[in-house]
């Protein structure tokens, strides 16, 4: 005769059914889709400004602006400066600039994605995803 503890240790060597579901996604709701679009689009921006802050204090503390800006005087002639174009300030308000810029067109384009799949949605059905439980 078995004993209770064997007859568990069989019950637990068998592993449940996984139970499948299979979901169609037909539908995105507009201001989900704009509200995530816009969170991701802050982020882009706070990243790519600290990405250029980055890249111009390495390239300014490397010299490589100097070494440009001479090789701009030599080749242009001795009236321009570069260091007064590619100093940290007009940089850094030409990232934040851009960055602003890429908020609102990656705003925009969340938007128009989400209303263009819930058009589409009607003529392809939607698409099937697999969920499991495991």
């Amino acid at each position: 005769m078995s004993s209770v503890a064997e007859k568990l240790a069989r019950k637990s060597n068998r592993r449940p059914q996984a139970k499948q579901v299979r979901l169609r996604l037909v539908y995105i709701d507009f201001w989900s889709a704009v509200k995530l679009s816009f969170l991701i689009a802050v982020a882009l921006a706070v990243v790519s400004i600290v990405v250029t802050f980055l890249v111009h204090t390495v390239l300014s503390s490397t010299g490589i602006f100097e070494n440009l800006n001479s090789l701009v005087q030599d080749v242009a002639g001795a009236g321009t400066d570069l260091t007064a174009v590619l100093s940290l300030g007009n940089v850094m308000g030409f990232a934040i600039v851009a960055a602003l810029l890429n908020l609102v067109v990656t705003t925009a384009l969340g938007a128009i994605l989400a209303v263009l799949y819930n058009l589409s949605v009607k003529i392809t059905g939607g698409i099937l995803v697999g969920f499991t439980n495991n």
